[in-house]
């Protein structure tokens, strides 16, 4: 069971939570890119990159047992912070068509660069699944 945490008196964050409290199996999915299956990326699109990654995910969590609202936490890094600013609609978009209204703790930051040249993004998870 997964329970949001807000404290009291705090504006209601948008798009993530502020903190999660939960019980059960944990699955840590180390950090995935915008590339396919095959290792190899079919866009150089931030907003693909994103999907893609989140789409990841949900394939490594399935291989877990576990399903998207189980995510308590995520971390986003990408090389260019203006990029991800610039693109924040259509990122709420993919995010939403992917995982759904579910919006973990999350943590997002710009890097200098990631390990493959051509990843825009990268984002580590942590899921809890119920007993």
């Amino acid at each position: 069971m997964h329970t949001i945490l807000q404290p009291e008196g705090w504006a209601k964050p948008i798009g993530y939570a502020n903190g999660v409290s939960a019980t059960g199996r944990q699955i840590f999915v180390g950090g995935q890119i915008g590339w396919n299956a095959q290792c190899q990326f079919e866009t150089d699109d931030f907003v693909g990159q994103v999907k893609q990654t989140l789409e990841n995910i949900v394939a490594v969590l399935a291989a877990g047992g576990a399903k998207p609202e189980h995510i308590t936490t995520m971390t986003w890094y990408f090389t260019d912070k203006a990029e991800y600013l610039g693109n924040l609609k259509g990122i709420g978009q993919a995010y939403r068509e992917v995982i759904g209204k579910h919006f973990p703790a999350m943590a997002a930051m710009q890097v200098v660069a990631l390990v493959e040249d051509r990843a825009k993004i990268e984002i580590q998870a942590t899921a809890v699944v119920p007993e």
